[in-house]
């Protein structure tokens, strides 16, 4: 059933590629572009010539031509249909685009890879944010399994990561979601091979200008930094006081599992500091049994889908948020065990800062 979903994902978001499209993407081929999510500088969501919308010429689906002098505009994006997760009827360009800073990426709830570490991650870069989310930039999530994800899962899906003011969760027919994927750059030629059926891409920009695609799984700091001076520019941001290289704080945790418990875990876990998304794993080395600790870390998915008791527990107890598969090899998980071991000590919280 899991492959089935994730290969029938794979194949409605791939590119069926005609002799012309493969004849433009070789010729507007540009080092700007990866396939890896992360960020290769600023760039159009999909150029025409890059990513070719097989039967549509962005007319089509209620778009309208767009003004002179612009870039992208109206004709260029497709202002399909959308609903948010408190049920409001939207259009992607009239509604969410049109004279707005935004960062979209593609997210389904019952994703087991990398959905609920981004949604996490974003989180922590909308905090960081501030009151700029929702004001300045706005957070879209789109939905790629659209008959499950209703409009009241997205919104209990939004709930569990405590999504904050401005960020909307969407769902839709999926023939338009899959053309806004398209125009968004948020597809590409390695969709259908990723077991996610996508990539975990972050798109920022705004409508009329430029965009940057990023990885929503790095660093929340970092991603927020980009964001404020990609859309708002350096002459928004406060001077920074001048700093020595001589008070910098030393590197905490400079080893192999305070690195993956930085970037892979504290989005969603503390040490020592209370439950979060997941729960503390304050004193977890001790709770549980250090092979069915590395087996839930390595493949917490089939952990689950073979109903482990404890497993099911954690999961109906933490608002049945998927831990997600983070393909970790076996040395990487015993040095995350030895890590999280090292650090709880009694009455003393060690636990390695979220990352940012």
């Amino acid at each position: 059933m899991r492959r089935h979903c994730h290969e029938s994902r794979g194949r409605t978001f791939g590119i069926r590629l005609t002799r012309t499209a493969m004849a433009a993407l070789l010729a507007a081929a540009s080092p700007a572009w990866g396939h890896d999510g992360t960020d290769h500088g600023a760039t159009a969501p999909a150029g025409e010539a890059r990513q070719v919308d097989a039967g549509t010429d962005g007319r089509a689906s209620g778009a309208v031509p767009s003004p002179r002098g612009t870039r992208w505009g109206a004709g260029y994006f497709p202002n399909v249909p959308l609903v948010t997760q408190d049920g409001r009827n939207v259009r992607f360009y009239d509604d969410l685009l049109k004279g707005k800073a935004v960062a979209i990426n593609l997210i389904y709830t019952h994703c087991e890879d990398s959905c609920p570490l981004e949604t996490a991650r974003l989180a922590q870069v909308q905090q960081i944010l501030g009151e700029r989310a929702g004001r300045d930039i706005h957070f879209y999530s789109i939905s790629i399994d659209p008959e499950r994800d209703t409009p009241a899962v997205l919104k209990a899906y939004a709930e569990k990561f405590q999504a904050g003011r401005g960020w909307l969760f969407l769902t839709g027919r999926m023939d338009d979601i899959a053309r806004i994927a398209r125009k968004m750059g948020l597809s590409s030629l390695t969709d259908s091979a990723d077991r996610d059926g996508h990539l975990p891409s972050l798109m920022v920009g705004t409508a009329d200008g430029q965009w940057m695609r990023l990885s929503a799984m790095d660093n929340p700091r970092f991603l927020a930094t980009k964001i404020e001076t990609f859309v708002g520019g350096w002459k928004d941001r406060p001077a920074a006081p001048d700093k020595s290289y001589a008070a910098v704080k030393p590197i905490r945790d400079f080893d192999a599992g305070g690195y993956l418990f930085r970037t892979r875990c504290a989005a969603c876990h503390t040490i020592g500091r209370g439950d979060a998304v997941g729960p503390d794993l304050q004193g977890v080395t001790e709770r549980r049994e250090r092979a069915w600790l590395h087996r839930f870390i390595k493949t917490p998915d089939a952990v689950l889908a073979d109903k482990d008791p404890v497993a099911l527990e954690l999961f109906r107890k933490y608002k049945e948020v998927r831990m997600p598969n983070l393909r970790l090899g076996d040395g990487d998980v015993d040095a995350l065990i030895r890590y999280i071991e090292a650090q709880t000590v009694p009455g003393r919280d060690r636990s390695a800062p979220k990352e940012g």
